[in-house]
């Protein structure tokens, strides 16, 4: 089983225990979203599955993605100035850089920025309970990385 179809069983599973049918549509908009390696948001998401469960519509997903997101299987994101994006919760810790021209979510860890967040909330009290990070950002103009 490959780890889109565990994740679409674990999806499934989410939605069986909070008593929602597992309609045909259902099933595909789970699949898409078990593939998904970016970050669609609920539009994009309704586009894809309608390529495999044509008459699945637009109030269903939302509410699909409403009851994934209860159950703790998969995160919103609303970066600034765009619709909700949605991914899986079942990776690693990661942060976000959102390019601003283009609206791409770039995905990033950094061991030295999680070191700094924990030592600057010590100093303050504090232990880090949960944390997002989002870098909004514009390509130089020069091209160098």
């Amino acid at each position: 089983m490959t780890n889109a179809q565990q994740r679409a069983e674990h999806f499934t599973q989410a939605l069986r225990a909070a008593g929602v049918r597992i309609t045909r549509q259902r099933a595909a908009l789970l699949d898409v979203l078990a593939e998904a390696e970016d970050h669609p948001d609920a539009v994009e998401l309704h586009r894809r599955s309608k390529d495999r469960a044509p008459g699945i519509s637009l109030s269903t997903v939302y509410r699909t993605l409403t009851a994934l997101e209860e159950q703790g299987v998969i995160q919103r994101h609303q970066f600034e100035g765009a619709s909700a994006r949605f991914e899986h919760a079942d990776g690693e810790h990661h942060d976000h850089m959102i390019d601003v021209e283009t609206g791409d979510v770039i995905e990033f860890c950094s061991d030295r920025i999680e070191r700094l967040q924990a030592e600057i909330a010590r100093e303050m009290g504090y232990d880090i309970v949960h944390h997002r990070m989002e870098l909004y950002v514009r390509r130089r103009s020069n091209g160098k990385a």
